[in-house]
Order: structure tokens, then sequence, then C-alpha cells
């Protein structure tokens, strides 16, 4: 499989102020090739400005910047919109809380030069690798992942895993406009229209470390929406897929 020449790793956040200034340098060091595509809602703690400060000296690092809180999977789907217009071979799904460590970067995109179209960073693939979760947390995150593997049939083990990476091929065949999940069943639902599609799904095992800094952005709406979608993948009542 060719190899990647630039790779954009889009992160959505809401107020992040103080883990963007961390985290971005930590990305930019981890590979050359790697630029930055900061997704912000209008973060009132003024995430924004940190971003605008930190790029107007580093031209691998962008903003698109939205008025108002728009929620996880519009600013992804906003993000992979922004790679295809901008030629980007790949993009990577990541947190800006820190939780993802940016020195598995380099594991994913070998992985993904090693022939794998959507790779997976996986908290479950070898065991259960996530650090400083209450235990509540940690088996809601584990049992909607099998939960969500009975009913779609994928045999992958974290389908609510949100540090990956995606190939530019992956995000064509996939119609965006039509995504429909805005929390984590979006990750459900995109790897789901990878997988149907007949591109090849890896997991590459990671370590998950719980926030330290910022709010988790989880609430019950979030669930309720993984829970229901996941039955309407099943059924094919919506198609996420391009004709």
């Amino acid at each position: 499989m060719e190899t990647l020449k630039n790779i954009l790793a889009v992160m959505p956040t809401y107020n992040e102020r103080e883990n963007v200034k961390k985290i971005i340098p930590e990305i930019l060091e981890t590979d050359q090739r790697v630029s930055i595509l900061v997704v912000d809602d209008g973060s009132p703690d003024g995430t924004g400005n940190i971003v605008n400060e930190i790029k107007s000296s580093e031209p691998r690092v962008h903003l698109l910047e939205r008025e108002k809180k728009l929620g996880l999977g519009t600013a992804y789907v906003a993000g992979f919109k922004y790679a295809l217009e901008h030629d980007f071979d790949a993009v990577i799904e990541i947190d800006a809380d820190l939780s993802h460590n940016p020195k598995d970067i380099p594991r994913l995109i070998k992985r993904a030069e090693d022939g794998a179209h959507f790779v997976i960073g996986s908290r479950y693939v070898s065991g259960v690798n996530v650090v400083n979760w209450p235990l509540r947390r940690l088996l809601l995150s584990y049992f909607a992942s099998f939960y969500a593997r009975k009913v779609t049939g994928m045999p992958f083990r974290d389908l609510t895993a949100g540090f990956a990476l995606i190939r530019r091929e992956v995000l064509e065949a996939i119609n965006l406009d039509n995504i429909r999940s805005n929390g984590y069943a979006f990750q459900i639902e995109v790897k789901y229209f990878a997988w149907k599609c007949g591109f090849r799904l890896i997991e590459c095992p990671i370590v998950f470390t719980e926030r330290v800094r910022g709010d988790s952005k989880m609430n019950k709406r979030i669930v309720i929406e993984a829970i229901t979608m996941v039955w309407k993948l099943r059924f094919g009542m919506h198609s996420g897929l391009k004709r």
C-alpha cells in the first residue's frame, strides 16, 4: 500500500484551553507529515484563541471555528471534508484531552502503510488497557462495544474507539452528509460503513488514560443515541455509502 505523504490529525474541541497547549506540540513532534486541524465549537474558555496563537508560528496547525457547540460527529465530518478538500492522504481522529497518547501515532501510521485502510487505536484488543477510569465508566464503554459488535456483526473489540487513522479512500467512499450520529455512536457508524465497503480495518493496541484537565462530554443522550443507532445500521434504516 502507498506511503502516506500528508496526514491530518482532526481534533474536536470544546473548552480544552489548557489541553491544546500541551497536545498540539506533542502531535507535531511525532511525524513531520502530520498536520493538525482543530475544530472548535465556540469554546467560551478561549480555546480557539490559544490555537490561533500557536498557528501564527506553526504552518502545520489549522483551525476551523464554529459559532456554537454542534457536537463530536459534525466536528469530525467537517474535519474529514477539510482533509479531502486539501488533498490529505489520511486523517487521524484524536481527542484533545490527552487520553490518547500522541506517541502512538507512528504506530497507527505504520499499520496503515503495512496494508490497513482503517486503523483503530483499540483499548480492548489485548485485554483492557484503560487507566484511571471509574469502574462504572469502564463497564459502560466495554459493554457498549460488546453490544455494538453483537448487533452489527462487526468483529472488532473497540467499536467506540475515538483514536484512529483513516485513509482517504475510505472517506471518499462514505457519504459524509448522511452520517447521522453526533456523539460516540459516530465512531460506530463510521467503522460500520467502512467495513461494509470492504475496506481492511485492523485494531492496534493502545493505552487510554483518563483526562486530567477539563470535563468529560459524556451524557445520557449520547448513550441512548448509541443504543438505537446500532439497530438502525443492522436493519439498513439509513445508508452512509455512496451509490
